[in-house]
Parts: C-alpha cells; sequence; structure tokens
C-alpha cells in the first residue's frame, strides 16, 4: 500500500508542468501552442525567454529529484537497495511524460529523468549528464544526446550498482525518454533532425 501511495503522489508531482505554469505566470504564451509544441525548456527557449526556460528547466529537474529525496525521508530506505525511491523517480518521469493536470500532454522528459538520477546518486547523474554533454559536443543534436544518454544509464547505473532495484528503474526510465523521442529516431535515420546552431532553410 505504502509504494502504491508513493507512487501515486510521485505521478502528480511530476504531472505539475513548470512550462505551462510559468509561461503563464510571465504572460508568455503556452508552449504547446508554437515551436515544437513540447512543454520543456527547450521549447520554452522559443519564446524569447531565457529567464522562463531557465526557471521551467529548474522546475522540471528539481521535481524529478524532489520525488526521489521525499520518499527516501519518508521511508528511510535508501535510493539504490531500496525500492520505493527509484519507483517514485520513475512515475515523477510518467507524470511528467503524459500529465493528468494538462490532458496527458506533457514534455520529453530529459531534465526531470536527470533530476531523478542525480538525486539517486550524483555519479549517476553525472556519468549521464557527461554522456549527454560528449553527444552534443559531437554531434549537435540534442535529440540524439538525450536518447544516447539514456542508453548509458542503464549502463552507469549496472556499473556503479550491478542489478541493486535501481538498475531495473533507471531501465524504464530510459525506454521512456526513448520511447518520447521516436519522432526524432525517425527524423535522425532520415538525416532530417536539425542540429544546434543551424539555419532553418
Amino acid at each position: 500500500m505504502q509504494t502504491a501511495v508513493i507512487a501515486i503522489l510521485a505521478y502528480a508531482l511530476g504531472s505539475f508542468s513548470f512550462a505551462v505554469f510559468v509561461s503563464k505566470a510571465m504572460g508568455l504564451p503556452d508552449p504547446r501552442s508554437y515551436g515544437s509544441k513540447n512543454p520543456g525548456a527547450t521549447n520554452v527557449l522559443r519564446s524569447g525567454s531565457k529567464f522562463v526556460a531557465v526557471l521551467t528547466l529548474l522546475g522540471d529537474t528539481g521535481k524529478g529529484a524532489l520525488a526521489v529525496v521525499l520518499t527516501v525521508i519518508y521511508t528511510g530506505e535508501s535510493a539504490i537497495a531500496g525500492y520505493d525511491a527509484p519507483i517514485a523517480g520513475a512515475m515523477a518521469l510518467l507524470g511528467h511524460l503524459y500529465p493528468v493536470f494538462h490532458g496527458f500532454r506533457g514534455g520529453k522528459g530529459v531534465a526531470t529523468a536527470a533530476g531523478v538520477l542525480l538525486a539517486i546518486h550524483w555519479l549517476l547523474g553525472l556519468g549521464t549528464l557527461a554522456t549527454f554533454g560528449i553527444i552534443v559536443a559531437f554531434f549537435r543534436m540534442v535529440s540524439l544526446a538525450s536518447i544516447v544518454s539514456a542508453l548509458f544509464a542503464v549502463y552507469w547505473s549496472w556499473f556503479l550498482f550491478q542489478w541493486a532495484p535501481v538498475t531495473p528503474a533507471v531501465a524504464a526510465i530510459a525506454l521512456l525518454v526513448i520511447w518520447r523521442h521516436r519522432e526524432n529516431m525517425a527524423r535522425i535515420l532520415k538525416g532530417a533532425e536539425p542540429r544546434l546552431g543551424a539555419k532553418k532553410a
């Protein structure tokens, strides 16, 4: 019962869309109405407000981390060896991807997943973020970096913790992120995915 309640509360926390609420509070259009129509920091940046984009990034990252940290505090279980904290992190990500408060139209989950991984263990989060940064630097594609770093998150979890309960949860998180990038994957394969700094035709 405890695990089910934690999962529901974590999903509700993840369902809070910072992109939507902060944009509305700052008098900006709904991020689901322009650009990629994705309520995340990258799309919010297209509004022209770096400040709101940064707030969105911090909020999305923070809610993922908060779901894990609050669960650890409440249960007293390790985020690595216990079950509740990894489940809470995965459910917070699910809430971000398919938010009940916003018609199940959510973001792609990269920032929220990063917050979850950093809260589980800083080395897990750092290794995944380093992978992300390397791919962006070489290929200048955020979507590709998101997909590759999601895969490497599973590797880093196994490398650090082997088959501790956290590793299956990280695998679930990776699958969710990759699933939300399936359209980007199709464009990457076609050579049609835009790169950072590239001019639009």
